[in-house]
């Protein structure tokens, strides 16, 4: 995705593909903007269009259309694929005005065929394009992608012409989504003048009211609208974008705002092989400044104009905290084509990489070391909860091995601060959307919806048990079907010593490891009230007098065990819906997503519902 994103900076076109076939999986992709798109508007579409994806995941083959923009991807060659018929499809809009309806209908049949005609004779740098008006009346637009060819085209339009209007007609409006190519008919006018956006009507925005598709092997997005727009689109991107200039003198006096020529040129333009990682909200490139600092530049993924309150939520409450085991804000880029976040660089990269990948290039972390990065990891952790002496109360939401960065010592610093939330004082819970990696969100947040520090302290618990056993939260261990059921099965058998990582070949204090284990174990009982502080835990980690509590509850209870009566906020009702659970769902149901929960899926995967 990167790279289609580079091609189409670079290259200052609105098509771009991608393939990567040397792989154990082979990877082909294509983007294609309308003609009628400026440059800006179409980066702002990919935008808009990537953030789609994880919806699609984990499915090999994808289709995303959205009304200015096309992104697919699969496991083949497609490129020259016009038509797909057992995919294609179509939306149409709402019913036309009484008493207009063989008018519009003639009107939009003569737009169609035009449309289509001319489209398919067109070849140009954007692939094959054509908009056409009769009369005020209707108004169509057709967009070939360009490695279809004139053949191709003319197959792709004339099905997608022949479905729109044997099927649409007489509504407002109509769309055909084919494999090569898209076609759309309206009763006022949508489209731009030779990349020059119409004002007033969100011209390009996304559809709302979603038609979602997804099989086991293919996904198909495409959002659709009825009268009125709504949000998201991609005016309301561009003014909020707009907006960020308005607070940008902030950052100015702060000395946060980097310019973004600055950054690009510092990530030599987001070249490939500066990548660091990627993740839900963007991708992370090693970059050197002037003054030859090494900096770590996140290039953020929006789609809304609520992107903008995030946006300003994760500086704003990151940049005053100042903690040895978090990562350091440095500043953004608010004013370039996309916008910016400057980290501090920390040298050895993630925690996962030293735990999961085994191989003779990774170093194999001494017991040491994974005690000192329990130990860092608590301690930035509890300094978010305010427990020691931060200025604010945050949750971090997303605490896992991949958002545990190591510095030239092994020493902790939590980063990935995109879900982070703020927490008052005066407030027990916070009812909120869900959002954080499975294997490691707690159950009473996952399946109602209410969040406190304690969530973290689930997630800190999952990633305790990651480091000492050097397996994944969701490894199938023995006849158990996650770690933490594994982990569970040792303790209650007496055995807790064998979940400890083989490749420490004994080399560590087995009742400093057990402990640790216990610890672990603690923090991911299924009731919130049973789980200890930061603060507690950090006691228990550092002070040999501490006397450790015995785990008494397992992580994967029945959904009776998440009604905690000793919790402070208990509540008859679940808050959201999510993988089926939701208002007034029973106790039954509710046990049978937490059994999925501590199973987990093939691997973790981000979950975000807000």
């Amino acid at each position: 995705m990167d790279a289609l994103s580079s091609q189409l900076i670079n290259n200052k076109q609105k098509f771009a593909t991608y393939h990567l076939n040397n792989s154990a999986i082979p990877f082909y992709a294509l983007i294609q903007c309308h003609a009628d798109l400026s440059q800006t508007d179409c980066l702002l579409c990919y935008a808009a269009a990537r953030t789609k994806l994880p919806r699609c995941l984990p499915a090999v083959s994808a289709r995303i259309y959205l009304d200015g923009c096309f992104l697919r991807y699969e496991n083949y060659s497609f490129y020259t694929e016009s038509v797909s018929p057992a995919i294609d499809n179509f939306t149409c809009g709402s019913a036309a005005a009484a008493g207009a309806e063989f008018e519009f209908a003639e009107s939009v049949k003569y737009a169609v065929a035009n449309v289509t005609r001319n489209a398919a004779a067109s070849e140009g740098v954007s692939g094959f394009f054509g908009v056409a008006e009769v009369g005020g009346r209707a108004y169509a637009l057709a967009q070939c992608w360009e490695s279809v060819g004139r053949d191709g085209c003319r197959e792709c339009l004339g099905k997608a012409a022949a479905v729109v209007v044997g099927r649409c007609l007489p509504r407002r409006e109509g769309r055909a989504l084919n494999a090569g190519c898209y076609l759309k008919y309206s009763d006022h006018k949508f489209y731009g003048e030779g990349g020059v956006r119409v004002h007033g009507h969100g011209n390009f925005g996304l559809f709302v009211f979603e038609k979602f598709i997804k099989f086991s092997r293919f996904c198909l997005f495409a959002e659709k609208s009825e009268g009125k727009r709504r949000l998201p689109h991609l005016l309301e991107i561009v003014t909020a974008r707009r907006n960020l200039g308005k607070v940008s003198i902030s950052f100015n006096r702060l000395s946060m705002n980097f310019k973004y020529e600055t950054l690009e040129k510092a990530t030599d333009y987001f070249n490939l092989s500066k990548k660091l990682g990627q993740g839900g909200a963007g991708t992370v490139f090693i970059g050197s400044l002037p003054n030859n600092q090494t900096v770590a530049v996140k290039r953020l993924i929006f789609n809304t104009s609520q992107w903008v309150e995030e946006f300003f939520n994760e500086v704003n409450l990151i940049s005053g905290i100042q903690h040895k085991n978090l990562v350091k804000l440095l500043g953004c880029s608010i004013e370039g084509p996309e916008s910016l976040l400057v980290y501090e660089y920390v040298p050895n990269k993630s925690l996962d990489q030293f735990l999961f990948e085994k191989t003779s290039k990774v170093v194999t972390l001494s017991w040491k070391q994974r005690l000192n990065v329990v130990v860092g990891a608590a301690e930035g952790l509890a300094y978010l909860h305010g427990e020691r002496g931060s200025p604010v109360r945050i949750i971090h939401r997303d605490i896992k091995s991949s958002n545990v960065l190591l510095d030239e010592d092994f020493n902790a610093k939590i980063a990935d601060f995109g879900l982070v939330r703020h927490f008052g004082a005066d407030k027990s819970h916070l009812s909120t959307g869900i959002a954080g990696t499975i294997g490691y969100m707690a159950p009473e947040y996952l399946v109602r919806g209410q969040l406190t520090e304690k969530a973290d302290v689930y997630s800190f618990g999952v990633l305790v048990l990651e480091i000492v056993s050097g397996k994944r939260c969701n490894a199938v261990i023995g006849e158990s079907n996650s770690l933490l059921q594994a982990v569970w099965f040792y303790y209650r058998t007496n055995r807790l010593i064998e979940a400890v990582d083989p490749s420490l070949d004994s080399d560590f204090p087995a009742d400093e490891a057990l402990k640790v284990l216990r610890i672990g174990l603690l923090c991911s009982q299924a009731s919130v009230s049973l789980r200890p502080s930061m603060g507690q835990v950090i006691e228990m980690l550092t002070n040999r007098d501490c006397e450790i509590a015995a785990p008494s509850q397992p992580p994967f209870m029945r959904g009776t065990d998440l009604m905690d009566p000793d919790a402070s906020f208990r509540s008859r009702s679940t808050y959201s819906s999510v993988s089926g659970v939701s208002n007034g769902q029973s106790t039954k149901e509710s046990s049978s997503l937490l059994s999925s929960i501590t199973t987990g899926p093939a691997r973790s995967q981000e979950l975000i519902e807000e």
